[in-house]
């Protein structure tokens, strides 16, 4: 939802790679079959096949919030441009993400007041911190996006990867996108951003807490 140059190339071959091997992001293995009508699924998977799809609707949704803070401050810079391109492909996640809440009959979260609020103020806050601001946000929000979805890639794939194979392609898809805006992050001065380390960990520290909340709510 990291450093430069060589120190960057471990970190970012581990999330492509998905090496770390955490829980689920809903700690539960999902089994999905297609019908002519939608999808049909067994009661327990139903509960976790919810969770995974209300959880990134609402992440595509805070990413988009953030995306619009920042353009907000930094639109008509010369940063802006790239911020745009980023913010496109965002909704084009978003896009997806609600035609599955649908064929899925999947409520929100009810926190998306919340995130609508915080996202933007995310977005907007480090965006007056300059360029770099912003870009350190970028680098942290899409680094633990990148985290959740392999968390699900891996779940995915150990359950059933022929039976999963078009929501594998779309998560994947999303995964690696993520990951380009992280490297555009990095190659736009997210690290000179002032005291990265810090404001990276506790953006990344409000990205965890987000997809707990709105996995469970």
């Amino acid at each position: 939802m990291s450093c430069a140059g060589a120190s960057a190339a471990p970190s970012l071959w581990r999330l492509r790679m998905g090496a770390r091997r955490p829980l689920s992001a809903c700690g539960r293995r999902i089994s999905v079959r297609p019908c002519s009508s939608g999808t049909t699924l067994d009661d327990v998977s139903r509960a976790a096949v919810d969770r995974i799809i209300r959880v990134d609707h609402a992440g595509e949704y805070g990413a988009n919030r953030i995306y619009a803070g920042q353009m907000a401050v930094l639109g008509r810079t010369s940063v802006g441009p790239i911020i745009q391109k980023m913010w496109d492909q965002e909704k084009d996640h978003l896009k997806k993400f609600n035609e599955l809440m649908v064929a899925f009959r999947v409520r929100p979260t009810v926190l998306m007041p919340f995130w609508n609020v915080v996202g933007f103020a995310l977005g907007a806050g480090t965006a007056l911190l300059g360029k770099e601001g912003a870009m350190a946000c970028t680098v942290a929000v899409e680094e633990s996006i990148a985290h959740h979805y392999n968390n699900q890639i891996r779940t995915l794939m150990e359950e059933d990867p022929e039976r999963h194979q078009e929501l594998l392609q779309v998560i994947k898809q999303f995964r690696d996108e993520e990951l380009q805006h992280h490297d555009l992050g990095l190659e736009h001065d997210a690290e000179s951003a002032p005291a990265y380390t810090l404001l990276k960990s506790a953006i990344q520290a409000g990205c965890s807490a987000a997809i707990y909340l709105s996995e469970r709510f």
